[in-house]
Formats: C-alpha cells, structure tokens, sequence
C-alpha cells in the first residue's frame, strides 16, 4: 500500500514538473512562431513587425529635448572608466545632455569615477558623480536619487559593463518624439556582447541572451504582449517614472526595471523594443559570477510576480496577454520544475513506473527552446549560425546546475524573504585576457557548490539508470 501511495506521488510530481516545462516550451514555440510571422509581414510590406523598429529611425532632429544618462554602479574599478568615458562620447547635443554616476562604491572605484568625470568637464561634458554613502533601496534607491536631481526629459540608463555606441541616444530618443507615441513610457534595445568569444560559458551566456532579445523581446513587442525593461540599454519617459499611477522606482524587489515596467505598462503607458539598436555589454568570465546574476534575476522576477501577480489578473488586459504576462514573469520557476524531474525520475524508473503521457507532452514542445535559440543565432550570424547554435547543450546544462540556486532564489521570492543586491562582478574582459582571476572581485566557492556535486552525481546515476532500464526519454530529461 505504502510502495503504490509512494509511486502515485511521484507520478503526480513528475506530471507537475512535466507539464510546467511544456507550458515554457509552448512559450518559446510559439514566440518563435510570432517572430517568423512578423518577419513575413514586414517582407509583405506591412509595418507591424514592430519588433524591429528602429532600423529605419531619423538621425537627425532639429530640438533635441533634454537627456539625462544615469549610470548605477557599486564598486566598479575595473570598468567605470571604460562607461563614462562612452556615455562622453555620445553623439548628442552637449547643451541637452547630462551624465549622472550614481556611485554606491565603497572601495577605489569613487577616485576613478570622479578623475573621469572631472576629465570630461574641462572638455564640456555635464558629469556629476553622486555619491551616496549608504545603499539604501540598492540599484532603485541610486536611481530614485538620481531621478530628483535629473533635468532631462528623458532619462537613459547603463550598468557598468555597457559600452554604448555614440548614436545610442539619436536613434533611441525618436521613439518618443512622434505625436502617435505620446504614451510610450520607455525603449529597450537590443544588448551584444564584447567578450562573446571568450569562454564556452560566454557563448553560452550569449546563445541564450540573442535569443531572449532577437525572438522573444521582439515577439513580445510584435504580438502586443507586455515585456520587461532589461534594466539597462534602454532610456525612460521621465513623466512615466514619475507617473502617480506607476509608481516610480521602488526597490521591494530585485528585479526593479521588470517592476517598473510592468506597472508602467499596467498604467497604459507603452514600450517599444528596437531590435536593430545595439547596446554592448561584459558577459561574466566566471561561472560563480554568472551564478549570481541568474539568483538576482530568478528572485528579482518570481518576487515581481508575487507583487504583481494581482494587479495583472485586474489590470483590464485581454485574456491571452494577461495569461503570457503571467508565464513570462513566472519564467525563473522553470527550474524548480527542472529539480523536481531531476530528483524524481530515477526513483519512478527504479519503481519501475514509466510516465510515458508527462514525457510525451513534454517532448511534444521540448523543440520550442532550440527552434528560438536558433532563429535568433540564423538572424544575427548567417555565416556561421549554427557553430554559435552547437553550444545550446552547455546552456542546457548551465540550466540544469543552476537549478537548485535558482530554486533557493524563486522560494525565498515566494515567501517574501528579502536579501541584499549582490552585484555582478565586472573585470573589463577584452580578447583572451585571463586577468580577472587574479581580480579581487573574483567570487569565492559557496557551500551550496557540495549539494549541487551532489545533484550532479545523482543525474549521472539516473542517466545509467535510464540506459540500463531502457528508458530513453527519462534519459532525455535528466541531461537536460
């Protein structure tokens, strides 16, 4: 009676977790669908493929309105040179333009960031390092600072790791300027990488990225579906922000530009996504770093569904952009789901259960997330799209390890605990450089590593499992 109640149960749970996968397969699918029919319409002549607009935005106005560029950092030696010195360069009207460090650091970054800034007011740039000396609200409470001393219409934003071209601003700021875009409440751009070519863990970093932006942001935006601001790469509606019924900067979560966004968006204001203004970025040389940044972002995102999960269901939208809004800010619980298949496949094989209908549901779909990844890498490197598609197993398995910090992360989102914000570390990685090792930056190992060896051990001894009972779709799974 025990060992059928036992086996029942684990069906159950792998139903569970089957069925959630399906549901993000079908999300990718389907966005990838939606892209390639954008694109067919644009081919048609129609000028709803909305998630490419931009590539045909003017370059030149005659009143340039006022911008304030803000740039969040928090001990950021290694690059913050490197940042102001870009947002300097940009090709805007110096009179309209003001750059705002909204430094956090407590160690030698200050020293540098004041020297840059001071270099760039001798040359008349309006640079003004801000320094706060405590972090209260983190990245949020740095921007809600900002924003009150910031007399620009709009405002742009960069993390430490971009370095945006010159034109940055002359091809995003149009968006805003026509009379049938009086309600767009901010623009995101499409982030590249400059050290995609580094490590297998950066291409792997970039393969999941260019998909994130090329098809699902631009799908997102082309379906008319809400869609985040990715926190950097993207400029504001100062009034939006400002807006009594959004809300402003709030920093309750981790995620604040996903927040911001969707009570932006909840509000009636809209975001445009231009896929063919590029932003360039650092991706994490260090596995641990990338680590963190996946953790922020799972909580971030799972604690903004938990603050929004009610004003979505009574904001007004229709059914199906309520319902996407909802997969797609619950998108980090995906790993959970991967933990639970990963801890109960081996036990039904060995009870010698075979949930043959969960796993033909779920491969039913399984070809949504490949089909995306490789649209987007067929989009944006023709020559050589599918050497840059051959690292999607190593993203696979980056999925799979990050599983149970990413779980840790949506559980403590769930039940409200909340955490400090743990930055990404920045190393100025250019071409094959391995200096960031010897960085102080560089993260040390956490005890959580042992459990996920652990985990690690336990799918290979599934995986054998699996070949010797001949169960080649829980195979399937437990390499994923």
């Amino acid at each position: 009676m025990l060992n059928a109640l036992f086996s029942v149960g684990l069906q159950i749970l792998y139903a569970v977790g089957a069925t959630g996968l399906a549901i993000y397969g079908l999300q990718a699918l389907a966005l990838t669908l939606v892209r390639l029919h954008s694109e067919l319409l644009k081919k048609q002549g129609h000028h709803c493929a909305q998630g490419d607009a931009g590539e045909d935005t003017p370059r030149n106005c005659v009143d340039w309105p006022a911008v304030t560029v803000q740039l969040p950092i928090f001990n950021e030696v290694h690059v913050v040179g490197r940042l102001i010195d870009a947002c300097a360069k940009l090709d805007y009207p110096s009179d309209r333009l003001q750059i705002q460090v909204l430094d956090d650091s407590v160690d030698g970054t200050t020293v540098i960031a004041e020297r840059r800034a001071a270099f760039w007011r001798k040359r008349g740039v309006d640079v003004k390092v801000l320094h706060r000396s405590d972090r209260q609200g983190f990245k949020a409470g740095a921007l809600k600072e900002g924003l009150a001393e910031a007399n620009g219409e709009y405002v742009a934003v960069f993390d430490a790791d971009f370095v945006p071209h010159p034109d940055f601003l002359k091809r995003t700021i149009p968006s805003f300027l026509d009379s049938a875009t009086k309600h767009v409440g901010f623009v995101q751009t499409r982030w590249t990488h400059l050290n995609g070519e580094y490590s297998a863990l950066t291409r792997a970093q970039a393969l999941a990225l260019d998909g994130h932006f090329v098809v699902e942001q631009a799908a997102r935006h082309a379906a008319g579906l809400s869609f985040g601001f990715n926190g950097s790469a993207g400029v504001w509606r100062k009034a939006c922000i400002e807006d009594p019924a959004v809300g402003g900067w709030q920093d309750d979560t981790l995620c604040e530009d996903l927040d911001l966004s969707y009570r932006a968006q909840l509000a009636g204001w809209r975001g445009i996504y231009l896929n063919d203004v590029e932003a360039p970025a650092e991706l994490p040389p260090q596995l641990l770093a990338f680590k963190r940044q996946q953790f922020r972002w799972a909580k971030g995102s799972v604690a903004a569904l938990r603050k929004l999960a009610t004003s979505v269901w009574q904001g007004g939208w229709p059914t199906l952009i309520r319902t996407a809004a909802y997969v797609h800010l619950g998108g980090y619980l995906i790993h959970p789901l991967l933990l639970v298949l990963l801890l109960v496949s081996p036990l039904l094989m060995l009870s010698g259960s075979q949930p043959y209908l969960p796993l033909a549901y779920l491969s039913l779909v399984s070809i949504g997330p490949p089909a995306l990844y490789a649209l987007a890498q067929r989009r944006l490197h023709r020559q050589d799209w599918l050497r840059r598609w051959a690292h999607l197993p190593i993203l696979m398995l980056l999925g799979m390890g990050l599983s149970l910090s990413n779980s840790v992360a949506a559980w403590q989102a769930i039940f409200g605990k909340g955490g400090a914000f743990l930055r990404t570390p920045k190393f100025r990685v250019e071409g094959s450089s391995d200096s960031w090792h010897r960085s102080g930056y560089a993260l040390e190992l956490e005890p959580i590593v042992a459990v996920e060896l652990f985990l690690a051990l336990y799918a290979g001894i599934g995986c054998y499992i699996a070949y010797i009972y001949g169960q080649w779709l829980s195979l399937r799974v437990l390499a994923r």
